[in-house]
């Protein structure tokens, strides 16, 4: 493991969005910045992502539970409205769909993949 701090910063403001992309799962309006990848699961653990107004992703299971924080706009978890600002913990097995009519970006601590239902 390193002890130089500068392996461990991510300077978001200097990465370029780049589009959501998974198998079987439309993200279309949805940009992804990639703040801390685990190697070993092969996957993002901590991420940004950016909804365009009317984006929406599909109803999906937290198998270990995910938090998040909303940087920018308006978003819907199911059918409660967060804002600028809001905080949301997910507890393991928490099952949600994500949508917005404003356009959001959304700080994600996601720990395990995630199920589409």
């Amino acid at each position: 493991m390193s002890t130089d701090m500068k392996d461990y910063i991510t300077s978001s403001e200097q990465e370029d969005w780049k589009p959501l992309v998974e198998d079987g799962v439309n993200t279309r309006g949805i940009f992804v910045k990639v703040l801390r990848y685990d190697k070993a699961t092969k996957r993002a653990l901590t991420f940004l992502l950016k909804f365009e107004a009317g984006a929406s992703y599909p109803y999906h299971n937290h198998p270990a539970g995910e938090e998040a924080l909303v940087m920018d706009g308006e978003v819907y978890f199911n059918e409660q409205k967060l804002m600028k600002g809001d905080y949301l913990y997910t507890p393991p097995t928490f099952k949600h769909s994500v949508k917005t009519d404003t356009g959001c970006t959304i700080l994600f601590i996601v720990p395990q993949e995630v199920e589409i239902l």
